[in-house]
């Protein structure tokens, strides 16, 4: 399974998935290329440290949206690489139906919350401002409506009374770092 990943920050969840990768640990899954639509996005560093392609995307002439050439750019870039799987990991761009119907079913997300609470941006401040006793993470298939596609696998994070908005946030963050490359690990041993 030929994996693109898709980010536009630090790539602390592209980490994750390499760091599986270079352990044996992501199936028959391989990252093929990274992808940003940030030009000094830190993801981007991580292509040469694992030996995995990485490069920028223009995403013009959205600033949030993925649309028109900006989303024409990344359906060929994508295609380019033969890609069986997309990964979004931090990529903080709504996805419209050209990218979603080129790769349909094929295009996964991880969103830092227990779907379907705290949908949208900045799902743990969500979460600690409610109040919840339980938070987590989520991966999901993509589609139009944002955090709303088929969840494939959660992971659950006890909120202590101890917590600050901080500390949620780095047991949230680990949760992902270990959800997401055992989910990819596992669609790659199910893929057709």
């Amino acid at each position: 399974m030929r994996v693109v990943i898709l980010g536009s920050g630090r790539g602390s969840n592209a980490e994750a998935i390499l760091l599986a990768q270079q352990g044996g640990r992501l199936g028959a899954a391989r990252v093929v290329q990274i992808l940003s639509d940030k030009p000094d996005a830190g993801i981007l560093a991580l292509g040469p440290r694992f030996g995995v392609p990485a490069k920028f995307v223009d995403p013009a002439p959205f600033k949030t949206k993925l649309e028109g050439e900006g989303e024409a750019r990344f359906i060929e870039a994508i295609r380019e690489c033969g890609a069986d799987l997309v990964v979004l990991a931090g990529f903080m761009r709504v996805l419209k139906p050209g990218l979603l119907n080129a790769f349909a079913g094929k295009i996964i997300n991880l969103h830092p919350s227990l779907l379907p609470a705290f949908p949208g941006l900045d799902g743990i401040g969500q979460a600690f401002r409610a109040g919840v006793k339980e938070t987590g993470c989520t991966v999901h298939y993509v589609t139009l409506e944002v955090d709303a596609g088929r969840i494939i696998e959660q992971a659950r994070v006890p909120v202590e009374t101890t917590d600050t908005l901080e500390t949620l946030a780095a047991k949230v963050h680990a949760a992902e770092h270990r959800l997401l490359p055992v989910v990819i690990a596992r669609l790659s041993t199910t893929a057709k």
